[in-house]
């Protein structure tokens, strides 16, 4: 089995994005927002514009770019069969082994290559791709010269509620910054998402696709901010918590009432309510630290 080529993994992720987002036919993507919201450069952004476009996916209109076409009305995972773009299982479910093998302890905090190469039974190409989808998420490192380590700080189940104490800190100054600007189609892209949910999407969707839905609403929300340093902390904060984020989705009953809280958040900052949603947020962000530790028992090894 071999893992998908950078051009078909990315056309995936603007698939994936596109549906997470609820984009509707008709919808402009410009190639520089994909590449800041994928965290690549523009080119790879361009090429699987290019593709997918060819697959009639996208629209295209001379010098203005690319266009949700009218295929988007079929199921993602339609889609990506479809398009030749399915990737194996055996990353993603290998990904989850380990991620589980390390909060039950029983993997080293310090490991090589071959061993999970051996414990796991991949191939070199299959290796590479689950170890650098690791390190992109920031919990395991390499080692200058020779082996990996995991990140100490995603061992414990506390790790998941210490990092939502920094965003309550955080996430409610950034609705206060001077510089605030929360773009109108932004902000109609994060209501249609949590009305998504709401609507069975939180019944539905992936891990990856639930976790995912919620980090883009807070960033989008942080981004708006200006504020360079908040935007920094909040990615590399939601990059290191996606372990243990997983864990906490086994039980999704707390989610409907995210989703009313977020549209809520959104409904005070149209109207430039920002103080008000400041506060609500930090309610918003102590309920979830509230919810989370009603279920501690799934995050314990």
């Amino acid at each position: 089995m071999t893992t998908m080529s950078a051009e078909s993994s990315i056309s995936k992720q603007i698939v994936e994005l596109v549906k997470s987002q609820s984009w509707d036919t008709g919808t402009h993507l410009p190639a520089q927002m994909l590449a800041d919201r994928l965290r690549v450069s523009r080119q790879p952004i361009n090429t699987a514009l290019a593709m997918l476009h060819e697959k009639g996916l996208l629209t295209r209109e001379r010098n203005k770019g690319y266009f949700v076409g009218e295929g988007f009305d079929e199921h993602i995972a339609d889609i990506v069969q479809a398009l030749g773009l399915e990737e194996t299982d055996v990353i993603t479910t290998v990904y989850f082994r380990i991620a589980d093998d390390l909060l039950k302890g029983d993997l080293p905090q310090e490991f090589s290559e071959q061993l999970i190469k051996n414990r796991y039974g991949l191939t070199a190409s299959q290796l590479n791709s689950v170890l650098s989808r690791i390190a992109k998420e920031g919990w395991a490192e390499r080692k200058p010269g020779y082996g990996w380590i995991f990140s100490s700080m995603l061992l414990t189940p506390d790790s998941l509620l210490q990092s939502y104490r920094l965003r309550l800190a955080l996430e409610p100054a950034a609705l206060l910054e001077p510089g605030f600007r929360l773009d109108p189609a932004v902000l109609e892209q994060c209501r249609a998402t949590e009305r998504h949910l709401l609507a069975g999407g939180i019944e539905t969707a992936t891990a990856d696709e639930l976790h995912n839905r919620g980090v883009r609403f807070h960033e989008s929300l942080v981004e708006a901010s200006g504020n360079a340093f908040f935007i920094d902390t909040i990615k590399r904060v939601n990059r290191v918590r996606r372990l243990l984020s997983y864990r906490s989705m086994r039980q999704r009953d707390r989610y409907p009432e995210h989703c009313r809280q977020h549209l809520h958040i959104l409904d005070l900052l149209e109207r430039e309510r920002n103080e008000e949603a400041s506060a609500f947020m930090k309610e918003h962000l102590q309920y979830t630290l509230l919810s989370i530790a009603k279920i501690g028992n799934i995050l314990q090894p």
